[in-house]
């Protein structure tokens, strides 16, 4: 797997790598059951922290592109061609626009959502 991440791009790393890994899965490069490298192994290999793939897999993980199978390691999901074209996050950013739209509507100010928002979230 060749992956080639740009310290100097505005995209950040994390997302270098969740965007070239689902390419390489889209194109055939990567085929379902394949073993991915370790989170030690690709950081050595790409020179970044740990941290960083770590959040890549995750997100990955997530979108069910790829899965974690314990100590036997990290694979290409078997269903990962069809999830690499659904992006979650654009969908909750469609989410979150519709809900800060309707708050305006009810008379919200930005800084009032702004509170709110943070508010849920540290409730998690």
């Amino acid at each position: 797997m060749e992956i080639v991440l740009d310290i100097d791009a505005d995209s950040p790393m994390f997302k270098q790598l969740i965007d070239q890994v689902k390419d390489s899965v889209i194109s055939g490069r990567l085929e379902p059951g394949l073993a991915m490298p370790s989170i030690r192994q690709l950081a050595n290999d790409l020179g970044i922290n740990q941290n960083t793939v770590a959040k890549a897999y995750r997100l990955l993980e997530r979108d069910q592109v790829i899965i974690a199978r314990g100590y036997k390691g990290t694979f290409i999901h078997q269903d990962a061609i069809n999830h690499c074209e659904v992006n979650l996050a654009e969908q909750g950013l469609v989410l979150m626009q519709q809900t800060i739209n309707s708050l305006r509507e009810l008379g919200l100010t930005d800084s009032e959502i702004r509170i709110g928002f943070s508010s849920v979230m540290k409730n998690k």
